[in-house]
């Protein structure tokens, strides 16, 4: 996810009037006396906006909607609503460079990840909505005794939980899909960066028959468990850390409520002795780490590199971060924004404190910003060279820009120590042999792995996209990711008299 445009003066200025944003329910908007106000993370004394900040009630009431509009959508043909769909993903990209500015300033990335990210509803809308041939497909096993027809029906009321990073997109991961399915679907924007987010799905929504598609925005703990331990909700799509991932698994078994979960990932780069550097897939790699100021979850967080290509890895790094311009959205020279969160900021500043105390040859690039923006949550950018493996910049995902390069020799010294993890969301393995890629690929433990790329950019949106150990469960994307939002049926024929034999099988629950 690497779009380069810019903001204008013009969209700089759309920005001085704060953005206000209501629930959106049952077809219609909700206020409410509580606001969330959110700030620029660049310069975090500069108000964005304010969100509605959902109560309780409120929040079972958008799941009460929901539960409400269900019977009559899942009761549409699949092409019924992926004509809907079609029609309210148009409505995403409506005055894209006003709410691509919004979207920068609540969240700190630069315009171009912004634009791309709204973009990433509409492309994603498109995919799931190309599978409305295989929402109603079914299977028959024949009989005799008993002939039976295998169908894929819809859940019920689904929430999507959605994460600060990229919240447009990866909402698109799972929104049209769940819809397509013919579920009805609740939203929660993250509490720190709302405001694009629910725009976005107000509009989509009222392309929509009301109660279909709900948003509804509030603070984790007043509203967390009505849309999570909830018994009208079927379904709960969550992206996030770990940590947050174990607490909405735990409040979904108080319903035993189903959960999708996307979660971090600790991502292993593995480049062999015969790799080959190309400006394209240098770009590439820089990309897939320090795209997004380092939050993407499935950028690259750890490189293992054959020692004989260390030293062409680190130049080819080291001429792309010279060139990093730190700043706000706002300012079109900008390259690499703030964090997000100051939580985040002293996380990833103790990292690289500790590696510098351990010995590791830790190198920074780039400059803070001063004046007005030099309260904004910025860090510079860095290498860190040959660390220790037991360090956390190692062993833990940093969510920064920032990442430990260590050498190998061995290809089997490689693939384990990138499996060496807890995680196992995106892996990469560089090599110029398309047999050995295929097969060290197939050795590397995560749910999708690039061959000569890493990051957002290279992501076949067709295949199913989630991790495997604490990454995640289940799939997101594809037909897979619409097979989540669905529960097999099995309707038996009786097709001749059952025989003695067929009579005494044995319960299976």
């Amino acid at each position: 996810m690497t779009d380069t445009s810019t903001p204008t003066q013009h969209e700089d200025q759309q920005l001085k009037d704060p953005v206000s944003t209501p629930l959106y329910y049952g077809g219609q908007e909700h206020q409410t006396d509580q606001k969330l106000t959110i700030t620029n993370p660049a310069k975090p004394s500069e108000v964005v906006g304010e969100a509605a900040a959902a109560t309780r009630d409120q929040a079972l009431a958008a799941v009460a909607a929901a539960k409400e509009a269900f019977p009559g959508w899942a009761a549409r043909s699949a092409a019924e609503r992926a004509e809907l769909l079609t029609e309210a993903a148009g409505t995403v990209m409506v005055d894209s460079e006003r709410e691509a500015a919004i979207l920068s300033a609540e969240n700190g990335k630069v315009i171009g990840e912004s634009t791309f990210d709204l973009v990433g509803l509409v492309q994603r809308t498109e995919l799931a909505v190309g599978l409305v041939d295989q929402v109603e497909a079914t299977e028959t096993l024949p009989g005799p005794p008993t002939e039976v027809v295998v169908s894929h029906q819809p859940m019920g009321v689904v929430t999507i939980i959605v994460p600060f990073n990229w919240p447009v997109a990866i909402m698109g991961a799972s929104l049209p899909y769940a819809l397509m399915a013919g579920n009805t679907v609740v939203v929660k924007p993250p509490p720190s960066c709302p405001l694009a987010t629910t725009r976005a799905v107000q509009r989509y929504a009222e392309k929509l028959p009301a109660g279909v598609l709900n948003v509804v925005t509030g603070e984790d703990a007043e509203i967390g468990s009505a849309l999570v331990s909830n018994e009208d909700v079927a379904k709960v799509c969550f992206t996030g850390s770990v940590g947050g991932g174990k607490k909405i698994m735990s409040m979904a078994s108080e319903s035993l409520t189903g959960v999708t979960l996307e979660l971090g990932g600790n991502d292993g780069v593995l480049i062999l002795e015969d790799a080959e550097f190309t400006e394209q897939n240098m770009d590439l790699l820089f990309a897939g780490v320090y795209g997004s100021t380092g939050q993407i979850c499935m950028n690259a967080k750890r490189i293992y590199v054959h020692s004989s290509k260390k030293d062409e890895l680190v130049a080819e790094l080291t001429k792309r971060l010279e060139a990093t311009q730190l700043g706000p959205a706002s300012d079109p020279a900008t390259t690499m924004g703030p964090f997000h969160q100051k939580a985040q900021l002293a996380f990833v500043q103790e990292l690289v404190q500790e590696a510098k105390d351990s010995g590791a040859d830790v190198r920074e690039f780039g400059e803070l910003p001063g004046g007005e923006w030099a309260e904004g949550y910025f860090i510079r950018p860095s290498l860190i060279l040959d660390p220790d493996p037991s360090l956390r910049v190692v062993t833990q995902e940093q969510f920064g820009p920032t990442i430990p390069i260590i050498t190998f020799e061995d290809v089997e010294e490689g693939i384990r120590l990138v499996n060496d993890s807890p995680f196992g969301l995106c892996n990469s393995v560089w090599t110029a042999n398309e047999d050995t890629a295929r097969r060290v690929g197939a050795r590397l433990q995560a749910g999708y792995v690039f061959h000569n790329t890493h990051g957002a950019p290279m992501l076949d949106q067709r295949a199913p996209f989630g991790g495997i150990k604490q990454s995640g469960i289940g799939r997101e994307m594809g037909i897979w990711g619409l097979r989540e939002f669905q529960e097999p049926h099995a309707l038996g024929i009786e097709k001749a008299e059952p025989s003695a034999e067929d009579a005494d099988a044995p319960p299976v629950g």
